[in-house]
């Protein structure tokens, strides 16, 4: 068909996506199948209506890029911690286990050791865009075959790259590479990491607290989102290194950031139009003619490669994540298909001699039909019957009938439940919302009258009246939960006094940077009525103990005002906190000594 520009392109690709992706959605076969399905009909071997498929998959690329980035905004330093065991542990299990069950057996097959050892490497990794789009759809992320899924997709992630550095000093390439030039590239890997983590600490904030102030403009913050973005993965291959890995490192020095929810905001609906695009390209590459000339093979192979992924995934949730039968079974299915990084693995190593042309379409026709099956498997596995003791599906949240609140509650936990007590003794009309169904039912048996509802929705918010009602108190424990929320209020209802727990002194400053009214340290002033009757059991008089525990509150609030504003400068919090506790001790010497003169003249 006659090329008529990127016009004609687009034009395709859009009616293409239209008229496909809601048809396989009503058909439960998901938008990433959807996708495929319509690059496979408009590429070369369906109708040819689009010729430059290379030109579409460079561009598509860039859905990668930004999902990597969007990973590490959601994947804080903090959290990184507290999941080291899913992703250096099940990660690298199921890592080192796949590569080596696919390597033994492309030797069993004859192959020479490093293509052997290229393609285990390869197939091991699985798709990150296509999972997490899984997941997403079937609002599964925080399930435990969810969250397992995303610690073992972020290992391979991290993998990858040794991987693409690996693969050229396996080629044929090798011996271009002298030891100078090969500790020269890696120096300068190093370096480029380095500079890209020092202006991610000391210039991204900066940048976007300029773009969020040019509040007339607000497209001056998604072009500097985009930016960073792009800027940083640039940088990053200029080094020789993925975008994706520069994506993903920007978006981790920005996870802890107060524009870590707007910068998210304003990212995703470039990436999921650019992943969309980018599943397009896959099924337009792939070609039937050569998948039809071999089926026999390529059958074959596809079934091996789902099937010792599945294998080894299934062991790796049962023994060493303790998942159910049916959540290790539901990671297997979402997990055993090939992934886009392997792609460029292979495109790698046939450009250094380690593959074959055959050898390289041969493992891009078994990766693509692998992602293709994967929606499939994900769908024939959801209906297995469900164990006996799944919990029912939580409730569509509740239609707010109740009249204009002065005050309104979000979470009715320990704290709420107390505030919504005083706020009921003193004839205060308040709504309650509450988040988990089972607390709901729980306020409900004892005749209180709770919503069920995310706070954090805007849609929720506005039938609850938040534009009219005068307070509304943040008890929710989960500190991103309570930062959304405060955030969203902040944005939509800027009239709106906000009241927050927070958890401690950085959630604190990052309410703070939001501008939340009254900010509560939810174990501060109980752990002051500890002290205090801890003082009066050691003998001091109350009055004492009560004027102590009176001055140690104040200091401590005047300290925290104090280390706000340097609150991103590790050195310098500590070194505050340092000097607050020798000035308190300092304080309290001098109160017994004092006494202690008194005591003497009396």
């Amino acid at each position: 068909m006659e090329d008529h520009g990127y016009l004609h392109h687009a034009l395709i690709l859009l009616l293409a996506t239209v008229l496909i992706v809601p048809l396989a959605k009503r058909w439960r076969l998901g938008a990433v199948l959807g996708y495929l399905g319509a690059g496979l009909l408009i590429g070369p071997s369906g109708m040819r209506l689009v010729g430059d498929t290379e030109q579409i998959k460079q561009i598509s690329e860039l859905g990668i890029v930004l999902m990597l980035f969007v990973i590490g905004l959601e994947l804080s330093p903090q959290r990184l911690w507290v999941m080291r065991r899913s992703v250096f542990g099940a990660g690298a299990l199921q890592m080192l286990i796949s590569t080596g069950l696919i390597t033994a057996i492309a030797l069993l097959l004859g192959l020479p050791w490093k293509i052997a050892l290229v393609l285990g490497l390869g197939l091991a990794l699985s798709s990150t865009a296509i999972d997490l789009q899984l997941l997403a759809e079937r609002k599964q992320l925080t399930s435990a075959h969810g969250r397992l899924g995303f610690a073992i997709l972020l290992f391979q992630d991290l993998a990858a790259i040794p991987i693409l550095a690996l693969v050229p000093l396996l080629g044929s390439g090798q011996h271009e590479l002298d030891g100078g030039s090969t500790l020269l590239a890696g120096l300068r890997a190093i370096l480029m990491v380095a500079l890209v983590v020092l202006a991610g600490r000391y210039l991204l904030r900066p940048m976007f607290r300029v773009a969020a102030q040019q509040v007339a403009t607000p497209e001056i913050f998604t072009a500097t989102a985009l930016l960073v973005v792009l800027g940083t993965g640039l940088v990053m291959e200029l080094a020789g290194m993925s975008m994706a890995l520069g994506a993903f490192l920007a978006g981790l020095l920005l996870a802890d950031s107060e524009y870590r929810h707007e910068i998210e905001a304003q990212i995703e609906p470039f990436r999921g139009l650019l992943l969309g695009l980018f599943f397009i390209g896959i099924g337009m590459s792939l070609d039937l003619r050569s998948a039809l000339g071999q089926p026999q093979l390529i059958g074959m192979l596809l079934a091996a490669l789902i099937a010792a992924k599945a294998v080894v995934l299934y062991v790796v949730a049962r023994l060493a994540s303790q998942l159910d039968r049916r959540e290790s079974l539901s990671l297997a299915a979402l997990l055993a298909q090939g992934g886009e990084f392997a792609f460029v693995v292979f495109s790698l190593a046939s450009a250094n001699g380690l593959l074959s042309a055959a050898q390289r379409d041969l493992a891009v026709i078994v990766i693509t039909l692998s992602m293709a099956a994967t929606p499939l498997l994900v769908r024939l596995c959801s209906e297995l019957p469900p164990p006996r003791k799944d919990k029912p599906a939580a409730p569509a949240f509740d239609t707010i009938d109740a009249g204009v609140p002065r005050v309104i509650i979000a979470g009715m936990g320990r704290i709420g439940q107390i505030v919504a007590r005083i706020l009921n003794a003193n004839g205060i009309a308040f709504t309650a919302l509450e988040a988990d169904p089972e607390q709901v039912d729980f306020m409900r048996r004892f005749g209180n009258t709770v919503y069920f509802g995310d706070a954090s929705r805007l849609d929720l918010m506005r039938a609850a009246q938040a534009d009219r009602a005068e307070i509304f108190i943040i008890t929710a424990g989960d500190i991103d939960t309570n930062l959304r929320t405060a955030r969203l209020l902040k944005r939509h209802f800027p009239r709106l006094k906000v009241f927050a727990r927070a958890r401690n002194r950085q959630h604190v400053f990052k309410l703070m940077d939001l501008g939340v009214d009254g900010i509560i340290r939810e174990t501060f002033f109980s752990s002051l009525e500890i002290a205090r009757g801890v003082l009066e059991a050691l003998g001091y008089d109350a009055a004492t103990a009560r004027d102590r525990i009176e001055r140690f509150r104040a200091h401590d609030e005047r300290v925290l005002a104090e280390q706000y504003p340097v609150h991103d400068d590790d050195a310098a919090l500590l070194q505050t906190a340092k000097d607050a506790r020798e000035e308190l001790m300092q304080l309290f010497q001098a109160d017994a000594g004092d006494k202690e003169v008194v005591d003497e003249r009396h």
